[in-house]
């Protein structure tokens, strides 16, 4: 008895404790399933490869247009979650061809990904679509993912991510290069880690894991195919983890400072849109940091020492020089009088006969 779809019987406990075996909690399934289950995930080379270079296709429109449905849409199209998890799948349960074809494909299948949307980049650059003189770092859906922050981390924006790659190549961008594909790379990383960590919380271990003797299951040849995997997956993370963890404390500490300044009464008319920090290449800046953050104000306004100040304050909490820069949003309102209020105003008519 392996399930039990409807139950019509008041003995139903005593027969399951008699007959089923193990427990609840080890009530898994089978690796023989879950790892046929993972390789149906996978389509065929050609399938893979088209729809990869579509999703590039999609996701580089949807960045360059500031489209963020279009960027989600080519997401949907990806079929890079099977490699994901056939990678996951193949690392706990000690399966090493599926292992193997898991990161092949993965990696592969994200380099061609950057390829596509380079190419696609390029071809708009050269058909005039797109001129090369666009400043690509002012468009919303590119300048998120070249300042790697904890939301889209948790997001996973692989597609996106490998769509701005090929953007700031074609576009000779660095930052957005190098933003990018750190965005790219981790996001790949942590979805892996946290696949293969629901996997081992749900019970799933390599072949022949018994026994709590940590010699006896480090000689097994499965556990060291394992803990390789883990110590390569967490080295590769460990480099862009350490710069997006200095990129994303200098974010807060410019939020902090500008929302303070801010608050000032000098400054009591500004509100604050969106402030966004250079992400330098793995916290070795060649010089200043740039921080631009933008502001809404009263039409024509001047405030003329609002870069300085921010600037200052800033320069005293970080330890690397800042380059500030303020961007103004001009802003004009009208708020028209109470119609009731405005009946009572209406000089008289005059009549005659």
């Amino acid at each position: 008895m392996t399930s039990a779809e409807a139950v019509n019987t008041e003995r139903y406990e005593d027969l399951e404790a008699r007959f089923v075996e193990g427990s609840e909690q080890d009530d898994s399934v089978a690796h023989e399933e879950i790892r046929s289950t993972a390789r149906s995930l996978l389509p065929d080379r050609f399938t893979y490869y088209a729809m990869t270079g579509l999703s590039a296709v999609v996701a580089t429109a949807g960045l360059l247009l500031d489209a963020p449905a279009v960027v989600i849409g080519s997401m949907a199209i990806a079929p890079q979650v099977g490699a994901a998890l056939s990678t996951a799948v193949g690392s706990v349960i000690g399966e090493r061809q599926m292992l193997l074809d898991g990161v092949r494909t993965l990696v592969l299948g994200l380099l061609f990904a950057v390829v596509s949307a380079t190419a696609v980049s390029w071809l708009l650059v050269q058909s005039g679509v797109f001129p090369s003189a666009l400043d690509v770092t002012t468009v919303q859906q590119v300048s998120s993912r070249i300042s790697p922050g904890v939301l889209l981390l948790l997001l996973g924006l692989c597609a996106g991510s490998a769509a701005a790659v090929g953007v700031g190549l074609v576009w000779a961008i660095p930052v957005v290069t190098v933003g990018a594909a750190t965005l790219l790379l981790v996001n790949t990383v942590s979805i892996l880690l946290s696949a293969g960590a629901t996997l081992w919380y749900l019970g799933y271990r390599p072949e022949g894991w018994e026994g709590n003797d940590p010699f006896a299951l480090l000689g097994q040849a499965e556990t060291r195919r394992l803990v390789l995997t883990l110590f390569v997956l967490f080295g590769a993370l460990a480099l862009p983890g350490v710069a997006m963890a200095e990129h994303v404390s200098l974010e807060t500490t410019a939020n902090e400072v500008v929302q303070d300044t801010l608050e000032r009464p000098a400054y009591r008319d500004l509100s604050l849109v969106s402030v966004r920090a250079e992400f330098t290449a793995f916290g070795r800046p060649t010089g200043p940091t740039d921080v631009t953050f933008v502001v809404s104000r009263p039409a024509d306004t001047p405030y003329p020492d609002l870069a300085t100040t921010v600037g200052e304050r800033l320069d005293a909490r970080t330890t690397s020089p800042v380059s500030v820069t303020v961007e103004f949003v001009d802003q004009q309102s009208y708020r028209g009088e109470d119609p009731v209020l405005r009946l009572h105003d209406v000089p008289p008519v005059t009549q005659s006969r």
